[in-house]
């Protein structure tokens, strides 16, 4: 009998230790596809349509994006005072992206009025010059929050460099790679974040019961053989192609579930427990106001900056108050070696605060680097293995489900059988790294309870039945 063939076969009352273990590998295997696989489809495929997100975009927002270089840019004020004149009245500048490439324009991120964002109202007036400021007010922070990019709530003004003239304006939630984002990670619904965080969790277990069951033992073939047909060349290439893209899986799922709420809360207090977190910038910092009392223009304050920071797409804070200061950081997420945080005092230019890759921990850099590769944005190799990694994962989802209909239309049981004594064949170690992945997946440990109540009451109506016959 082929090795494939005696996992599907019942187990005897008399199995071995092994046979038991496997028996339980097979059945929590299956569980893990059952709960797992409708919302890892989804994500696969949403997925698949994210990666492809910069050419994506090139197309839809190119008259917003990208301009015809003429002669030397303008100085970035002239930006700044064009955007300021186009943006809706009480609406706050938060910040800007300056020119990088030549043929980049200019994005200025604008923030509406406190009355807005609670009640839908509008405000009056505009907030111009250099240190125009949200009108937030925030209660005092010992740190500042890190920041990731142009605010989901704003709305981007676009700017030509070159004439200063605004080539249109658009919400940030609006743009593809927002929407894409939250539909791969959310489903475009906050409160159904949780069940891609629970399906993240299952598709971790069945990543490693799938690698424990293909492991390589006796005859069983490492690759597919060329001889194998229906079923059995099915579970051959489900397994090979599955084990395959390990690796490449444990990278998507960890990085994945370190963005979650739950399991990503724990990630976080394990880092800071092992003193991983990345730095952070104390808020204490304060301009020294100048006799003048005149703070650096935008152009100048770029300047000063560039000077100070690396050679990558930047988002630029202006001042907030008397004493605020300028404030830089990365963008370009695909250049992790570049990453940096600077401070700049709002009159002198003179540095107040900078971290960069040196200053990250193990971990920072691990994520920094974790976190755009699952985004495809280390360039078109990066995308065409995510499209590789998407596609093996759609055919191990087919090909499980195919194998499932095939073993009912043979006439054996949908759910693998379980040999008598299986869960107590459980090793001390297997335990404890089934504990270790409960604690680190809160919700895999309240789905897992639901899993053992069925599994309960299968074994005591088979008893039942047993003592009936």
């Amino acid at each position: 009998m082929d090795e494939a063939d005696r996992d599907d076969a019942p187990p005897s009352g008399g199995a071995s230790r092994e046979a038991q273990r496997r028996s339980l590998l097979w059945r929590i295997h299956f569980w893990a596809a059952l709960i797992a696989t409708p919302f890892a489809l989804i994500a696969a495929i949403t997925g698949i349509f994210y990666i492809f997100t910069p050419q994506i975009e090139a197309g839809l927002y190119r008259e917003l994006d990208v301009v015809v270089p003429s002669g030397e840019p303008r100085a970035l004020d002239d930006a700044v005072r064009a955007a300021i004149r186009a943006s809706p009245d009480g609406w706050s500048l938060h910040s800007v992206v300056p020119q990088q490439l030549r043929t980049d324009s200019v994005r200025l991120a604008f923030m509406p009025p406190p009355a807005a964002k609670r009640e839908g109202a509008t405000g009056a007036g505009h907030q111009h010059g250099a240190a125009a400021t949200a009108a937030t007010v925030e209660k005092p922070a010992a740190f500042l929050r890190p920041s990731f990019g142009l605010p989901a709530k704003s709305l981007v003004i676009y700017v030509n460099p070159y004439t200063a003239e605004v080539l249109g304006r658009l919400p940030q939630a609006e743009r593809f790679n927002e929407w894409a984002r939250r539909l791969h990670s959310r489903l475009l619904q906050d409160n159904l974040r949780w069940m891609i965080e629970l399906a993240a969790s299952w598709v971790m277990v069945m990543l490693v019961t799938g690698i424990v069951l293909w492991w390589p033992r006796g005859l069983q073939p490492v690759l597919p053989r060329a001889s194998a047909s229906g079923r059995v060349a099915w579970k051959q290439w489900h397994a090979f192609i599955g084990a395959s893209i390990g690796l490449i899986s444990v990278v998507m799922l960890t990085t994945g579930l370190t963005w979650s709420k739950y399991a990503g809360e724990q990630v976080r207090r394990a880092r800071d427990a092992l003193g991983q977190g990345s730095p952070r910038i104390p808020a204490h910092f304060k301009s020294t106001v100048t006799a003048e009392g005149s703070a650096l223009s935008w152009e100048q304050a770029l300047r000063a900056i560039r000077s100070e920071a690396p050679d990558v797409l930047m988002q630029i804070m202006p001042p907030k108050g008397a004493e605020g200061y300028w404030r830089a950081n990365q963008l370009d997420r695909g250049q992790p070696e570049r990453r940096f945080d600077l401070l700049l005092d709002a009159y002198t230019g003179k540095q107040l605060y900078y971290s960069g890759w040196e200053e990250q921990t193990a971990f920072g850099k691990a994520t920094a680097i974790g976190i755009p590769f699952h985004r495809g944005e280390f360039g078109w190799w990066n995308q065409a293995l995510l499209l590789v990694f998407g596609l093996s994962v759609l055919f191990s989802i087919a090909s499980g489900w195919v194998m499932y209909f095939k073993r009912r239309s043979q006439g054996m049981r949908g759910m693998p059988p379980l040999a008598q004594g299986a869960w107590t064949s459980v090793s001390a170690p297997a335990w404890a790294g089934a504990a270790l992945m409960l604690v680190c997946m809160p919700l895999l440990a309240l789905s897992s309870i639901a899993v053992a109540s069925v599994e309960l009451f299968l074994l005591l109506r088979s008893r039942q039945a047993h003592r009936g016959s």
